[in-house]
């Protein structure tokens, strides 16, 4: 059964685009089970996607509902909170490597390396859920002539693309760039949404990726927030 129809959230993006990649994704990959809720059927103005707690493997990061709320005059002042939004345009690059380097897909014997380098990683439930990204969702990285991912960049449960790295002794050589085109190729094929978060003080990304044809959307800011279990 589909978790919800995706078609009402179009007519309110992008403000709607974490919680409408987020059914997308879920209604053709099956990943920790999640409980969507709305206010009223067919027309809601109200959606929140929870984690079925009861199933969910990874309680400790299991928190991480989706909302979006339709009716603007409902919605606190989103403008306070810095991460840029930024959504898909149709420039992609791509990149030769150097010899014996390819491009692949995470594995699950990657996971300590992303989850030491994730900036918000090494926290108490971060494993399970880059473990639940890595097994799930599209991901891609940049391999060394020993097998060994030296850039990455993963799929989130909204389908926004992040935790992009680079170790930093392999930086400028263009992987973040080919990682970045070969994931919004990938995502864009497949009928998903292509889109990422910048924080407002991340210039060398924010730049990166405008470089690349994608486009900030000044009216839209995003925060994180933490819920109770209900």
């Amino acid at each position: 059964m589909k978790l919800s129809n995706p078609i009402e959230l179009l007519r309110f993006l992008p403000r709607s685009l974490k919680v409408y990649g987020f059914i997308v994704l879920r209604n053709r990959v099956q990943s920790e089970p999640v409980t969507v809720l709305v206010d009223k059927w067919p027309k809601f103005r109200v959606i929140v996607c929870k984690p079925s707690y009861e199933k969910v493997t990874f309680k400790k990061y299991s928190n991480k509902h989706q909302v979006n709320i339709m009716d603007l005059k409902a919605v606190i002042e989103w403008s306070r909170f810095s991460p840029f939004f930024l959504h898909c345009a149709l420039l992609f690059h791509s990149s030769g490597f150097s010899s014996g380097f390819s491009l692949s897909s995470l594995s699950e014997s990657h996971l300590d390396l992303v989850n030491q380098t994730w900036k918000f990683g090494k926290h108490p439930g971060t494993l399970g859920m880059i473990r639940d990204m890595i097994a799930h969702f599209p991901s891609r990285c940049v391999l060394d002539p020993e097998g060994r991912p030296v850039s990455w960049i993963l799929t989130y449960a909204c389908c926004a693309m992040g935790m992009l790295y680079t170790l930093p002794e392999h930086r400028g050589r263009g992987y973040a760039k080919a990682l970045i085109g070969s994931m919004a190729k990938t995502l864009k094929a497949q009928g998903y949404p292509v889109f990422c978060f910048v924080e407002e003080e991340n210039a060398v990304s924010y730049q990166l990726f405008t470089s690349m044809g994608f486009t900030e959307d000044p009216s839209h800011r995003q925060v994180w927030f933490g819920f109770n279990n209900f």
